[in-house]
């Protein structure tokens, strides 16, 4: 087995290691997604929730080229950030079935989920929402000189908000050390983006200075890749950028979009599942180049689904929260 391998355009070398890292967190997270959806079916999860699945090579790419001190904000899909950026599946289960153990004390449900000592400022149910508090973790990093950086995790329907445009526009102005990655998984809601998107996308932040550029969303050693490259110049003080993260959902806007095909079709689905899923693709490359042996990733897997599934089984026998505890933690 060799030490590292790379492709032209993909960047430095990753170590095997490395790599075998990468598999792990993109296959915790798979695996995360589908147990909520299960609970969901079960009734055992209140309310609703987005699955990431089909989208982990971006938020594994990103957040492994940061520091354990660096800023994510994240969105209403937000359950892939969270878990890359060094949440622990137990907490994040105890959470969405509102029991004090969470990293919310319960409050905060699927679409809340914050850790501060993570670097995590929270995901949001609000389309757009976090745009500005990234990029006031990136002023508050660059006016204490603390070389921390902020990366902005939004999806393609944000591009629709006008705050994005005001917080990019203030962004270059003041050289902010932000990234924003855009990850484009195609259909706003039930709707495809090309029908709610004028122009080219990546003209939009070029339109203010800032540089731009997309990246095939699941390819997770070209994610991080570029990641890397554009942390390091945030990190420089270059100010900030923009990436644009071409990836797809797998499943439906929330856990009871089930029959999708008025939107789109089966086919399509199908074919993002069986030739472009960002686990297998890693996988199958690092089998490819020497790197692993398929022993090798069966066993990871075993792994993180045990890891799940005693997960699973915390959150469901952890306490709810004191009734006295209501009017705690809560701001207006």
């Amino acid at each position: 087995m060799t030490a590292a391998a790379t492709e032209s355009g993909t960047g430095p070398a990753l170590g095997a290691e490395k790599l075998l890292h990468i598999y792990r967190q993109m296959t915790r997270i798979r695996f995360f997604e589908e147990q909520v959806n299960d609970l969901y079916l079960r009734a055992v999860m209140p309310g609703l929730s987005h699955l990431y699945s089909g989208e982990e090579a971006v938020a594994v790419g990103i957040c492994e080229a940061l520091r354990p001190d660096d800023y994510i904000t994240s969105t209403h899909r937000g359950h892939g950030h969270c878990l890359a950026k060094g949440a622990t599946p137990d907490r994040m289960y105890a959470e969405l079935l509102g029991k004090e153990a969470g990293y919310c004390r319960g409050k905060g449900g699927s679409m809340h989920i914050a850790d501060p000592a993570s670097g995590n400022l929270g995901a949001n149910a609000i389309v757009g929402g976090s745009v500005g508090m990234a990029a006031g973790a990136a002023f508050s990093a660059k006016m204490r000189g603390s070389g921390q950086v902020a990366v902005c995790f939004f999806g393609e329907g944000a591009l629709g908000q006008g705050l994005l445009y005001e917080v990019l526009n203030l962004s270059k102005l003041w050289n902010l050390p932000v990234i924003y990655a855009c990850e484009n998984n195609m259909y706003n809601e039930y709707t495809h983006y090309s029908e709610t998107t004028a122009g080219e996308i990546l003209a939009r932040p070029a339109a203010f200075g800032i540089p731009a550029e997309a990246v095939d969303g699941q390819n997770v050693r070209a994610v991080h890749a570029v990641a890397g490259r554009l942390v390091n110049d945030a990190r420089a003080g270059n100010g900030p950028s923009f990436l644009l993260c071409n990836t797809y959902r797998y499943r439906g806007h929330h856990v009871g979009d089930v029959n999708r095909e008025y939107y789109r079709a089966k086919q399509e689905e199908t074919n993002w599942l069986t030739t472009r899923d960002p686990i297998k693709l890693l996988g199958d490359w690092m089998i490819s180049e020497k790197l692993a042996q398929q022993p090798a990733l069966d066993k990871i897997q075993a792994e993180v689904k045990s890891e799940i599934e005693a997960a699973v089984a915390f959150a469901i026998k952890s306490p709810y929260p004191a009734v006295d505890q209501v009017k705690e933690d809560v701001y207006a």
